[in-house]
């Protein structure tokens, strides 16, 4: 199955898009090369970490989100990752001052109950799995929506067939792609899509790149609720 293959060749992805949809393939002419990067990472606590991550930057800026995080890895990480055992050594009233609100608190808690007890796959077992099998198994983490679980199919488990469908940023991008003079609908976005199956996480690395052309910052995808 193509969505669980890893390493696939962008180039060929940019050729199958530009063939499957000339207006897109215009825009991806545009651009250029897709550098879309993903940074696998097999370290023991790498799937906590980018899940932490994802629950301490909700609803918050890109700075506010990095100052917050980063004081929490004061306190609770180990070499390369934040660590759920140091986390679960930690009081609330000890997470509460590094700036963590109470909701994502109790968040952080379950994540960390999910992973130590199993409750969900490890980093190792999730590579098996097909992209709907990720969603599933880890939107079960509260705090954790469908939207951070495509972050992660994309930019860690590198998964060539991702379509975020809910992120402002893509639905921007393809409204500028495709000349909409209104807001795009998820109907329609979806439909159109179809056609860059399987190669959508390209087609989505693209579609960021439209709304970085306008100069305009991306906006903050809607959060998964907490608590």
């Amino acid at each position: 199955m193509l969505g669980m293959l890893e390493g696939y060749d962008r180039s060929a992805a940019v050729r199958y898009l530009c063939r499957a949809d000339p207006e897109l393939g215009r825009h991806i002419e545009s651009v250029g090369p897709c550098t879309l990067a993903p940074a696998p990472d097999s370290g023991p606590h790498a799937l906590f970490d980018r899940l932490a991550s994802s629950i301490l930057s909700q609803q918050l800026s890109v700075k506010a989100a990095a100052t917050i995080a980063g004081r929490l890895r004061e306190r609770a990480a180990g070499p390369r990752h934040l660590d759920p055992v140091l986390l679960d050594t930690l009081s609330d009233d000890e997470i509460r001052a590094c700036g963590v609100s109470r909701p994502k608190i109790a968040a952080l808690r379950d994540l960390a109950d999910a992973v130590g007890t199993g409750r969900i796959p490890t980093l190792t077992e999730l590579q098996g799995f097909d992209d709907d099998e990720v969603v599933a198994s880890l939107t079960t983490v509260r705090g954790v929506g469908r939207w951070t679980v495509e972050m992660l199919l994309i930019f860690l488990l590198d998964r060539p067939d991702v379509f975020p469908v809910a992120d402002v940023g893509i639905r921007r991008g393809f409204e500028r792609v495709t000349g909409l003079d209104g807001p795009a609908t998820a109907t329609q976005m979806l439909g159109r899509a179809e056609a860059w199956a399987p190669y959508r996480s390209v087609a989505s690395w693209y579609l960021w790149r439209a709304v970085d052309q306008t100069g305009q910052a991306v906006p903050a995808p809607p959060p998964p609720p907490v608590g």
